[in-house]
């Protein structure tokens, strides 16, 4: 069961799902119910009466009619060391707040969002520079195989659940393209989390000159230049970066750079295409 085909590229033609084409050529059964709700999913999933529902990144809320429906649950396999990140965007939310630690959770599945009884968890170290992108597979691994341990403990009644604490709870809710949007007035550093955060989708930006520009890479740098001045101001270019001044008296150093409708550059051709001058700002 996955989420349906989705209009992608230029022309907008549908593309089936990886886990759908994976059990297609499998020749296994597969479903892809606009709402999990619909009675027609509901009766084709009771005709197979399953003991198990094992559920990762589907993206519905599960009605009483569907947690009720398999004799042993629904399992939840989730991206973070819940009860913190709930929600839609746990990886992402781990690198931009700075996290050095994440992890994966397996739940039993109840009606709230992703706030079930926990029944294993692994802990996954993150990258200093790791992106999203780059965590997001190794997440992947560790939770295959955790979910492979839990269904082995379920099946000779060897798990304890154990309930999340409420009062720890963090939350990571859904990602639009404002969530990229760079506020200059934080650290380097939050900046530089935001960033690597937000690799591939929906990537950060801030206006230049009143139009949008992509910021693909930089990193927190020491600067020579003064950066009492204010946040998002261009102080120069210096080992072939872009340099910004940030809030706590903080520099971020821009290395790739887009303008909408160009090509990713690196910051010396952005700023000889751009005839950009040090006191210009950002954002």
């Amino acid at each position: 069961m996955s989420q349906p085909s989705r209009p992608q590229g230029r022309r907008r033609r549908p593309v089936d799902p990886p886990v759908i084409r994976w059990a297609e050529h499998r020749r296994l059964p597969t479903a892809q119910p606009r709402r999990v709700s619909d009675l027609d999913f509901l009766s084709r999933l009771e005709g197979l009466n399953p003991d198990i529902v094992i559920v990762v990144a589907f993206g519905q809320i599960f009605g009483p009619e569907l947690l009720e429906l398999p004799s042993r649950g629904c399992i939840n396999l989730h991206a973070s060391l819940l009860p913190h990140f709930r929600g839609a965007a746990p990886i992402q939310a781990a690198i931009v707040a700075g996290e050095s630690v994440t992890g994966v959770t397996t739940m039993l599945m109840n009606q709230g969002l992703d706030t079930g009884d926990i029944l294993l968890q692994e802990q996954v170290d993150i990258g200093a520079t790791e992106t999203a992108a780059e965590l997001s597979p190794r997440l992947a691994e560790t939770g295959s195989d955790l979910v492979v341990q839990t269904l082995e403990l379920v099946d000779v009644d060897g798990l304890e659940r154990r309930p999340q604490n409420d009062d720890e709870a963090t939350f990571a809710p859904r990602l639009d393209r404002s969530d990229g949007r760079i506020d200059w007035t934080q650290s380097s550093a939050s900046v530089f989390n935001r960033v690597r955060g937000l690799i591939p989708w929906p990537g950060t930006w801030s206006e230049l000159r009143g139009e949008p520009t992509k910021i693909r890479w930089g990193l927190p740098v020491e600067s020579s230049n003064t950066v009492e001045v204010a946040p998002g101001t261009f102080l120069g270019l210096e080992d072939r970066r872009l340099v910004v001044a940030c809030g706590d008296a903080t520099v971020f150093g821009v290395e790739r750079l887009q303008r909408a409708g160009r090509t990713t550059v690196d910051a010396v051709a952005f700023v000889n295409g751009e005839h950009l001058e040090p006191g210009e700002r950002f954002g």
